[in-house]
């Protein structure tokens, strides 16, 4: 599947769920969200149903998201049919672990081979503030577990927020001396309803190497991956930085991504949807809509003239 701007489509993004067991600050309001209705979300046949299209469109890597994906009744499952999937290669998730110690093994024997666990402190009175309500001790058991059943190497995703975890990034680094372990820095991104507080809080991923001199650029195994690399000397892990808004990635996005209620999004940053709900009620042609569809994708996206997406990060899946 190649886009508009000839790049090679073949990583989706799948979000099974918009529901979380967390309220973080950057992601959603205090108060929660109003779920999506029963007949709004994709029932597990329609979502195999446009998995299984794509596959054979050239999408071979699918990581599974939320929401937190780990609240989705019947996960394990749906693990289980994706994987048995031809052309499917590679099957991630991401999580906020909260629930990752009681289910990483059955995500493992289910077909999940890696993990990416979301935590922006080490911090157990600052994680839960920023989660509100958040365990950081059962994050970290959930961590060592995922280890233990063999879904490695872990990434951790650390949004940078100022003035909350900028005095943490030394301590966040230090994970990767003695362990395999990749740690990955993320701009704080404006998205949705929460775009203002992102402002108020954003600093930029160079205040990682400010913060960390001695870190030394290494090459990527991976020319897609959003993430510049470093490593600290004799470091056994390494440390990724994601920047969204000060240094722009677009060229090598190779991403699409499927929100839980069947909007189908060639770009994280743009209102640009396509409803592929609509496309199986109407008894459309899934493959055609979605070529159409891709063509489309831009060659980058405009943040930096604060042209935000309306919808909220947990509508779209992380």
């Amino acid at each position: 599947m190649i886009d508009g701007a000839g790049r090679k489509i073949n990583y989706l993004r799948l979000s099974v769920t918009d529901l979380c067991n967390l309220r973080c600050q950057y992601c959603m309001p205090e108060a929660g969200v109003k779920k999506f209705g029963h007949g709004e979300t994709l029932r597990f046949n329609e979502i195999l149903r446009i998995v299984e299209t794509l596959s054979q469109m050239g999408i071979d890597k699918v990581r599974i998201t939320g929401g937190e994906p780990l609240v989705k009744k019947g996960i394990i499952s749906l693990i289980e049919t994706i994987n048995k999937m031809d052309g499917i290669k590679e099957l991630v998730m991401t999580t906020n672990g909260q629930r990752l110690e009681e289910m990483a093994e059955s995500l493992k024997d289910a077909g999940i081979c890696r993990i990416n666990v979301s935590l922006d402190s080490l911090n157990p009175e600052k994680y839960a503030s920023i989660t509100r309500g958040g365990d950081l001790e059962k994050v970290l058991r959930g961590i060592r577990k995922a280890k233990e059943v063999g879904m490695t190497p872990i990434k951790l995703n650390v949004v940078l927020i100022g003035d909350f975890n900028d005095d943490e990034i030394v301590d966040f680094v230090e994970l990767t001396r003695n362990d395999d372990m990749e740690v990955r820095f993320i701009e704080l991104m404006p998205v949705g309803e929460v775009a203002s507080w992102s402002e108020r809080n954003f600093m930029t991923g160079e205040s990682v190497l400010e913060e960390v001199p001695e870190l030394e650029a290494i090459e990527k195994e991976d020319r897609s991956s959003p993430a510049d690399y470093y490593r600290l000397p004799h470091g056994k892990g390494k440390v990724g930085i994601i920047r969204p808004i000060t240094c722009k990635f677009c060229s090598a996005c190779n991403r699409i991504r499927l929100t839980s209620d069947g909007k189908l999004r060639y770009c994280l940053h743009s209102n640009h949807e396509l409803d592929l709900k609509v496309v199986m009620d109407d008894h459309g042609d899934i493959m055609k809509a979605v070529e159409e569809y891709i063509s489309l994708k831009p060659a980058e996206h405009h943040l930096e003239h604060h042209q935000y997406v309306t919808r909220s990060m947990f509508g779209i899946g992380g």
